[in-house]
């Protein structure tokens, strides 16, 4: 049953970005198709930090009622029926209804697939956490780059070329069909010992803080990259090939960086590493010089994101502590994202230049380092919560995900049966 739940992961990490970069390539023409207000359509490209913050937030309690299969196969059902409904209707109100459906289980499943990797490959969470986040930047990258082209093969139907991701999504939810018929039991009994003391923890804030950090500047680049490229003389045509190098660069760097972060007891240097990345590559994108090499080095830096991810099983030891950081970590993190590229786009327009927004970035990425540098010591959750009650800080420290022996390898796949 291990390689099911394996490639249940892997399917549906592939899903979760969908709902996201699906919209970007043809906002234009569903905007004018739906005939959606600046507002309205400055809300659809809100709501997916939004959603994320919101519906994460909650998912820890639906998994103590449900079970974490049985959650993701709901999330998996909930993505798959907003993207169908979405790619069906002629209607504004309808249209962002369906998206925060579709949304929802995407926030779902990021803080549901931390906690089953933690729980059924506790000794190869390095390795499981690879393939969650590597499925994940593909799915992203395939979304972005392949609607359009499903849109001009049918003939310019943009309710098509959005609709074939639902598909995508039923395909996910079968192996879930079957893993959810045999829901473990302690999955439906998640102790709620330690999830208030989480939140008063430096380590969860610190966690939350690196996350929400480089969310923000992916967000950021995201959606102001290719602007910064055509304002410094790139075509359209070039700015969007940049754009799409840059995001695929994701999928080596996120089969890399979980497993090394893993392998070390201690992830400062990683961060270190990145933040200096960061300031390289932003320093470059001000001199207006060679913007795609400058981009390339940010893509690099933002392996910040699976890096991070890692640190959500790194720094707990219980399957429940994973849950719960999961959930405070990414919904905090993104509510701390959200006002990141609205607040560069005003920095810009009121500087009529690119150096005031990225002095912003310049401040996110030493707030960064802050954070992550407590959020990378050899530590754990329940370490500090636990601590001051008992005098137990300290007793059990966040270990390696190194390569087990064939024993501790039979035992974690008995743990994934």
């Amino acid at each position: 049953m291990a390689w099911l739940i394996a490639a249940g992961i892997a399917l549906a990490a592939l899903n979760l970005r969908t709902a996201v970069t699906s919209v970007g390539p043809v906002l234009d023409q569903v905007s004018a198709s739906l005939g959606m207000s600046g507002v309205a359509t400055g809300l659809l490209t809100t709501l997916p930090v939004l959603s994320f913050a919101v519906f994460g937030a909650v998912t820890p309690a639906l998994s103590r009622v449900m079970g974490e299969r049985r959650l993701l196969l709901v999330a998996l059902a909930l993505l798959g029926v907003g993207l169908a409904v979405r790619a069906l209707v002629g209607s504004t109100p309808v249209f962002l209804a369906a998206s925060v459906v579709a949304l929802s289980g995407g926030a779902i499943g990021n803080v549901v697939i931390p906690t089953l990797i933690k729980q059924h490959f506790p000794r190869r969470a390095g390795a499981m956490t690879t393939v969650y986040s590597t499925a994940l930047a593909v799915g992203t990258m395939v979304a972005a780059a392949a609607t359009v082209p499903i849109q001009r093969a049918a003939d310019g139907n943009w309710h098509i070329a959005l609709g074939v991701w639902a598909a995508l999504a039923a395909v996910a939810a079968i192996p879930w069909l079957a893993l959810s018929r045999n829901e473990p039991e302690r999955s439906r009994t998640l102790a709620h010992t330690g999830s208030g003391d989480l939140v008063r923890t430096k380590l969860a804030w610190a966690i939350a803080g690196y996350f929400g950090s480089q969310s923000l500047i992916a967000y950021v680049m995201f959606g102001w990259l290719p602007e910064i490229l055509r304002d410094n003389g790139y075509t359209s045509g070039q700015a969007g090939t940049v754009l799409a190098v840059f995001t695929g660069l994701g999928i080596p760097i996120s089969m890399v960086v979980p497993s090394l972060a893993t392998r070390l007891r201690d992830q400062r240097f990683l961060v270190v590493g990145f933040a200096v990345l960061y300031a390289v590559g932003f320093a470059g994108l001000m001199t207006g010089h060679a913007l795609w090499v400058w981009s390339l080095v940010v893509a690099v830096a933002m392996g910040t994101f699976p890096l991070a991810l890692s640190m959500l099983a790194l720094r707990t030891r219980t399957p429940e502590a994973t849950s719960a950081l999961s959930a405070f970590g990414q919904s905090t993190g993104y509510l701390i994202a959200g006002a990141g590229p609205l607040a560069f786009g005003v920095l810009h327009q009121v500087s009529g230049g690119w150096t005031v927004p990225f002095v912003l970035l310049f401040a996110v990425v030493a707030g960064q380092v802050v954070t992550g540098w407590y959020a990378g010591a050899d530590r754990t959750v329940e370490d500090e919560y636990r601590g001051p009650r008992g005098g137990r800080r300290g007793a059990h420290r966040a270990t390696p995900d190194r390569s087990p022996s064939h024993d501790e390898q039979d035992a974690s796949l008995q743990v994934a049966a």
